[in-house]
């Protein structure tokens, strides 16, 4: 799962905000210059942000007419009654809604707007899971747990279990520390945030943004001291948030957290009902897509397509879109016949594009999702996916699902796009610390860094993650098709990928580094950034124009 916890994790470099609390501190860190909400649709020429210069891609096809392009997020489900999204959404124009009949016989009951494939009956949804390495681990540790080698005949299986142990442990450790590391961060965010409230006059029940804090008069110690907590919070994850949406994104990771200490490995039989290990055509899931954990998928749609120039929200990427919402991706990992599924689901229901901001470390049922890449080529249905936020290399560390299949063979896939994420400005800090890249297997960067999209219930919400880079290049492949209908899903992963001109000597913080510097070029396979524009007038050129 990619959903974006990196600012989150980011609260440990604030430390510091934990000692404010016991110290005498009287002033606040002077915040950093805000984004603009719109930076990464900007020009670097002429607004001075490294954005996908969208208003220059409008200009160049003004007087064209463009088709309506369906394009599917397998996330985290969405809001369907978001303002800016209500209007853009895929309907299922053979379900009539609400009857409790599967009109189009397609399998799914009432899928009006996409499909649920983790929900189960009575309204319920497995939205709170594992990662994939628990479950695995846990699945075959009676068999192996007391084995130092293989049993004849299950070599294989064996190997398997020892890479499998490997990762949980690792993961175990990871997620132990950061438990210890972020709680007391949690209690001190709780803590403080009352005290603020207290001096706002506010009720137990309401929330406070950053705008807010210079309403406060009190000088106690108390007082300053919290709110010089809550300034540095703000200055890391952004203007916008309040502090009830940055508690219920700790509350929310610590969750996942504690569930790979203590999983609950019978939720997805108790609330879904089917086993994921068995793939058997029979239809499992819900119509429902909109739950607790819903934020990411609905930031993913608003880059993609909200609607635009209604002063409200943002601005999306593709301005004649119809964007169909599978939930597949829990707060966990994602299973792999979810996935298989959903893809299956949208290229069956018209989806051109799918956007895949998702991935794991283990892939136990592989080639089911190989089989359903390999279904999407051959419907020429383009994949746009997220490369991780784990600041790896993955050339040396691929993560799941990837284009090199299980078979041993690989498609060098011409309808599928790795995307890094990128920040604002064309300087050390292009990269964005937290981004994998690989030469070989990350194809562009695009903006990833501090990016504004729509919220559920609310107009923001500003996040880091290769997870909104994605529907970014995501909504760039939108608009090529709208565009030029008739190009190939090759065809338009050849004008973005022609599109991101290699940034050549520019030196960068290599992701996950404070002092090792590489060339922007060698993080990806074109070296640069997707750009709207250059994206453009490369389909257009395939279409003959201007030649």
């Amino acid at each position: 799962m990619y959903k974006i916890f990196k600012p989150i994790t980011g609260l440990l470099l604030s430390a510091a905000l934990l000692l404010s609390i016991n110290s005498n501190a009287q002033v606040a860190p002077k915040p950093a210059a805000e984004l603009p909400k719109n930076w990464h649709l900007m020009d670097l020429k002429t607004d001075g942000y490294y954005g996908i210069s969208l208003n220059q891609a409008y200009l160049f096809v003004k007087g064209k007419k463009s088709k309506t392009v369906v394009i599917a997020t397998i996330d985290s489900g969405i809001d369907t009654a978001q303002a800016d999204l209500k209007p853009v959404l895929w309907t299922n124009t053979k379900e009539i809604p609400g009857n409790g009949i599967d009109d189009d016989k397609n399998g799914y009951i009432d899928d009006v707007h996409g499909w649920n494939f983790l929900g189960g009956p009575g309204g319920k949804c497995d939205f709170t899971e594992t990662t994939e390495e628990v479950r695995e681990y846990n699945r075959l540790k009676g068999k192996y747990e007391n084995l130092t080698s293989a049993p004849a005949g299950s070599e294989k299986e064996f190997a398997y279990w020892e890479k499998v142990k490997l990762q949980h442990d690792a993961t175990l450790t990871k997620s132990k520390t950061e438990i210890n590391q972020l709680q007391p961060v949690m209690n001190a965010l709780m803590a403080t945030s009352g005290y603020i409230k207290k001096a706002l006059n506010l009720k137990s029940d309401a929330s406070f943004k950053k705008a807010d804090l210079i309403k406060i008069t009190s000088t106690s110690d108390t007082i300053t001291q919290s709110k010089n907590v809550w300034a540095s919070v703000f200055e890391q994850e952004g203007g916008n948030e309040t502090n009830a949406k940055i508690i219920n994104d700790l509350s929310e990771y610590l969750a996942k957290l504690n569930n790979d200490v203590n999983p609950d490995l019978g939720a997805r039989k108790r609330i879904v009902g089917d086993d994921p290990d068995v793939k058997d055509g029979k239809p499992y899931g819900s119509n429902i897509l909109k739950f607790a954990d819903a934020e990411h998928g609905t930031g993913v749609a608003g880059l993609i397509g909200a609607v635009r120039n209604n002063k409200y929200g943002i601005d999306g990427v593709a301005d004649n879109v119809r964007i169909m919402a599978i939930k597949a991706v829990p707060n966990g990992d994602e299973y792999d016949k979810d996935i298989a599924n959903a893809i299956h689901y949208a290229v069956d229901n018209g989806a051109r594009v799918i956007n895949m901001s998702f991935g794991k470390k283990i892939s136990p049922h592989k080639a089911w999702v190989d089989e359903a890449f390999k279904y999407a080529a051959a419907k020429n249905v383009l994949l746009i996916q997220a490369s991780g936020n784990d600041n790896q290399d993955m050339d040396t560390k691929p993560e799941f699902p990837n284009d090199m299949f299980e078979d041993g063979s690989s498609m060098d896939a011409d309808n599928l796009i790795s995307v890094g994420a990128s920040a604002d400005k064309a300087n050390a800090n292009l990269a964005g610390t937290f981004s994998n890249y690989g030469k070989k297997n990350v194809d562009v960067f695009a903006p990833g860094v501090k990016v504004t999209s729509v919220n559920m219930d609310a107009e923001f919400n500003t996040a880091d993650g290769t997870s909104f880079a994605s529907p970014i290049t995501a909504g760039v492949a939108a608009l090529i098709l709208e565009y030029y209908p008739t190009l190939t899903a090759k065809q338009v992963k050849q004008a973005i990928l022609a599109s991101a001109t290699p940034i050549t000597g520019l030196m960068v913080l290599k992701p996950g580094s404070q002092t090792e510097k590489v060339d922007f070029t060698t993080l990806s396979k074109t070296g640069g950034v997707v750009n709207a524009y250059k994206a453009l007038v490369a389909a257009s050129k395939m279409k003959g124009e201007g030649i």
